[in-house]
């Protein structure tokens, strides 16, 4: 008797499911013990495992297609080969899923948690961020984290409302990832569930600097390895713009990693693996990671604090403040012209109309902006100008 399609793909499933117990570390985490907040009888009964459907869901959604215009540090400048969000959450997912593939990891699990991680970020990265965190608590509802509002993008705004229904560690790997926070090692909590979640993400609300530690090691994976993909990418925009010299880099960090993108990566990445593998934990070497957290000082320091970089910062101010009170008002107010509900609150569900104050609606709208969209909604003798590298 013929085999049905279906029943040869269930087949396929279970071996992958037996493949991945016989083959992966026993700290790695599973498909099978994926945990959603809804059960779905599709997923369940279809071929593709669960961390994988959450890769999928998330680069189909509304927020990963914005990547493409969300700055990683430089913004308004004109140079092509200036690294943009899209191509940061890249990097994340590709060296993260090389160091989980010698470490016996769960490859889907990070590469969703990678791709997910910085869908939260405002326009105009980290400075965007700091101005819109001052608006939000100055509005009662409390301070604003990327990380954070990249949980809820996925989790109550995407699907008009409904959210992707991601699984809880991706979710967790996503909330937990702070890059900017330098560790040398990382041991994961694991005892987590979305009660948990939650008042993780209002702990981080009422002070952003809680610390929070993912749930899983490829969460902890994802998380140090944030941190390689950036920081020597970073530094060859930094020459690239003429903002730094190559041999302004500290000799202690080059003597260790080297002094280009390429040997960066390449001893972080063999360093991590070798000081983690079959470990609970992820780690770097005691040197290694001095020679890391002296790098990011410097990258701090003559880079992200660099004065050529915040030339428009007081404008950009102006202009976050501006939007939030119109926004808010053409609420208060039911302007129902403004674009506030022409392209954000329209076909909205009435559980995140009910469940969101007004602020949070402001708040979710310009967060979800990208650097010329968000320009195009201010008055254009305010509109600052990119500069051309």
């Amino acid at each position: 008797m013929k085999k049905s399609k279906n029943f040869t793909l269930d087949s396929i499933k279970l071996a992958l499911e037996q493949r991945e117990s016989e083959n992966l570390s026993p700290v790695a985490t599973l498909n099978k013990n994926a945990v959603r907040r809804m059960d779905e009888k599709k997923i369940e009964t279809e071929y593709r495992q669960a961390f994988a459907v959450d890769v999928d869901r998330i680069l189909h959604s509304s927020a990963y297609t914005r990547y493409i215009d969300k700055t990683q540090v430089f913004y308004l400048i004109k140079n092509d080969h200036i690294t943009h969000r899209v191509l940061h959450v890249q990097l994340v997912s590709k060296i993260a899923r090389t160091v989980g593939r010698f470490l016996g990891l769960n490859e889907d699990l990070i590469e969703a948690i990678a791709l997910g991680h910085d869908i939260g970020h405002t326009p105009f990265g980290h400075d965007g961020e700091r101005i819109l965190s001052d608006i939000c608590k100055n509005n009662g509802i409390g301070y604003f984290r990327h990380s954070v509002q990249s949980i809820q993008f996925l989790d109550r705004v995407e699907r008009n409302g409904a959210g992707w229904n991601l699984c809880l560690q991706t979710l967790d790997g996503i909330l937990c990832h702070d890059g900017e926070i330098h560790d040398r090692k990382l041991k994961p909590k694991r005892e987590k569930s979305f009660e948990k979640l939650e008042k993780e993400v209002a702990a981080k609300k009422e002070d952003p600097d809680t610390s929070l530690i993912p749930m899983t090691l490829e969460g902890c994976v994802v998380r140090m390895t944030d941190t390689i993909s950036y920081i020597g990418r970073d530094i060859e925009d930094a020459i690239r713009l003429d903002m730094i010299k190559r041999s302004d880099l500290p000799k202690e960090s080059v003597k260790y990693l080297g002094d280009s993108n390429g040997t960066i990566v390449f001893n972080l990445v063999t360093d991590m693996i070798e000081n983690s593998f079959q470990n609970i934990y992820i780690a770097f070497s005691p040197e290694i990671s001095d020679a890391l957290k002296l790098l990011k000082e410097f990258n701090f320091k003559h880079i992200y604090m660099n004065p050529k970089i915040k030339k428009h910062l007081g404008t950009i101010k102006k202009l976050f403040k501006m939007l939030f009170e119109k926004y808010l008002n053409d609420l208060e107010n039911e302007n129902h012209s403004s674009v506030i509900f022409t392209r954000f609150l329209k076909d909205m569900s009435e559980n995140y109309l009910i469940n969101h104050s007004k602020e949070e609606m402001v708040r979710d709208f310009i967060a979800g902006m990208t650097d010329q969209y968000f320009l195009r909604q201010c008055p254009e003798n305010m509109r600052p100008e990119p500069q051309y590298y």
